[in-house]
């Protein structure tokens, strides 16, 4: 399944709660059904590639990524467990994705060419060297424009159609703020603004931020889908466009979010039992 964003609201809380009371399906789909439809999309392997975003939790709080020692790992294998993020997310499915919805995507997935492309999604998820993936799709970018590429629109199409809504710049805002307070609560930093000086510090940096997101969306899906032909990538750029496909990242985009931010926050929490060290 595509990748929802860069690794990191109220407004993602308040949209999933939307999602759970006015879009429930009068007929919605079964758990192995849903088992079946992780696998074939590939979100089974988008939910576990949430583990590699708490490589960015220590910087975020001013902290040397390297000073907690083998405790760190440790730490985010223990919060970020796949089995548990797997079973949240098949728990809001099995309440909130329709058959209509699930058949649409599942068919498309299924497809020889939705069958490649979410090989080298899986693929492009689990890369941990982010920066490397970063720097080899800004220069695939970068070629594509000295060459004229109509590709780049494409791909830019194609992020639109991931976030129509536009919720992740705003759902990614939220997950750092509700990591910040989390942190502060529990005594790992000290914070001298309450969440909505947090919120009016990042609305003044938004323009910055949202710039930051789309190129490394481009970059992320120049580089996942370098081995497509144009054909199939506006193939792809369509189906993702369709009305039920929309439907089904809305919701996707949704889940995934609202993980990241419980599992940043619960991160936060047990950071405070955390000293930094070095290894001996």
């Amino acid at each position: 399944m595509r990748h929802f964003t860069h690794h990191i609201t109220t407004a993602l809380s308040l949209f999933l709660f939307t999602v759970f009371m006015l879009s429930i399906p009068a007929s919605a789909a079964g758990r192995d059904r849903i088992e079946a439809f992780l696998t074939t999309t590939g979100f089974d392997v988008a939910l576990e590639s949430i583990a590699l975003a708490s490589a960015s939790a220590p910087q975020m709080l001013g902290f040397d990524p390297d000073g907690f020692g083998s405790d760190w790992a440790r730490l985010t294998e223990e919060v970020f467990d796949t089995k548990d993020m797997h079973e949240t997310a098949v728990s809001i499915l099995e309440q909130t994705l329709s058959d209509q919805a699930l058949n649409h995507a599942v068919e498309f997935y299924a497809s020889d060419l939705g069958q490649r492309l979410v090989s080298a999604e899986n693929a492009s998820h689990l890369i941990e060297d982010d920066e490397a993936k970063q720097q080899q799709g800004q220069e695939i970018v970068a070629q594509l424009v000295r060459e004229g590429s109509q590709r780049v629109e494409s791909l830019k199409r194609m992020n639109t159609a991931i976030d129509s809504s536009g919720t992740s710049l705003r759902a990614l805002q939220e997950i750092q703020i509700r990591f910040l307070l989390a942190a502060s609560a529990s005594g790992v930093i000290e914070l001298q603004l309450d969440a909505d000086e947090l919120r009016a510090m990042m609305k003044q940096n938004e323009t910055g931020m949202r710039q930051a997101l789309q190129l490394s969306a481009l970059a992320g899906a120049a580089y996942t889908y370098q081995d497509f032909s144009d054909a199939d990538v506006i193939t792809y750029v369509e189906a993702l466009e369709q009305p039920l496909m929309q439907e089904v990242y809305e919701l996707l985009n949704a889940i995934q979010y609202e993980i990241m931010a419980m599992k940043f926050e619960v991160l936060a929490t047990k950071m405070a039992e955390l000293h930094p060290a070095q290894d001996i």
